[in-house]
């Protein structure tokens, strides 16, 4: 899959039954991001996702766990900053595994881009919930900025991301929108990736 093909929607999931429940409404690109959990079901969930995946004909992200990720036949992983000190880069590009990476200050962005990733994603774009960050905002304007530093590689805007909000962040320039809690937190998380589905698709 060329960068051009990455779908526009990129939800994130902590769990595979959160890809078996929602995957199959249409979602073209999802990450599997598991914070705590044992190596074995860690590899149960990675395998389960990446199955589901497959059968659906989704790109699956696996966060963090390139190891695992390489062993069980994924293509792509996502790594955070952080990730980056101990990951084996040279390990995942000769297993074929492309590469999604985590920016939020220029020092950071540089770093990625020296690794020719798939994609880069900017964040926190809005205040999130989900995890505590040192970064607050970054605001349309910073996508704005870094769309314009990164040129062809698509820029995935995340971090308090909403249906409302995808147009703007859409139109600052960022190529793909990720959501997490949005549609986890929602009542009808469903309903909630349809809209997702509606608001993105072009």
């Amino acid at each position: 899959m060329s960068r051009q093909q990455l779908d526009r929607f990129y939800p994130i999931f902590d769990s595979c039954d959160w890809v078996q429940r929602l995957v199959p409404l249409g979602i073209r690109l999802v990450q599997l991001r598991i914070k705590d959990a044992t190596p074995d079901q860690l590899r149960v969930e990675i395998r389960g996702a990446r199955r589901i995946c497959a059968d659906a004909g989704a790109t699956l992200v696996v966060n963090d766990h390139w190891q695992i990720a390489i062993e069980e036949g994924c293509d792509f992983v996502h790594l955070g900053q952080e990730d980056l000190d101990t990951a084996d880069i040279a390990a995942i590009r000769a297993a074929g595994l492309r590469l999604g990476i985590s920016t939020h200050d220029k020092s950071e962005l540089a770093r990625a881009l020296a690794l020719r990733p798939e994609y880069v994603a900017l964040g926190p774009v809005y205040p999130t919930i989900l995890k505590k960050m040192k970064w607050h905002m970054q605001g349309l304007e910073r996508v704005r900025e870094w769309k314009a530093l990164v040129g062809e590689i698509p820029l995935v805007a995340i971090g308090g991301m909403t249906v409302a909000r995808a147009a703007g962040a859409f139109d600052a320039g960022a190529d793909i929108v990720a959501a997490v809690t949005d549609i986890t937190l929602h009542p009808d998380p469903e309903a909630q990736v349809r809209g997702w589905l509606q608001a993105t698709r072009v």
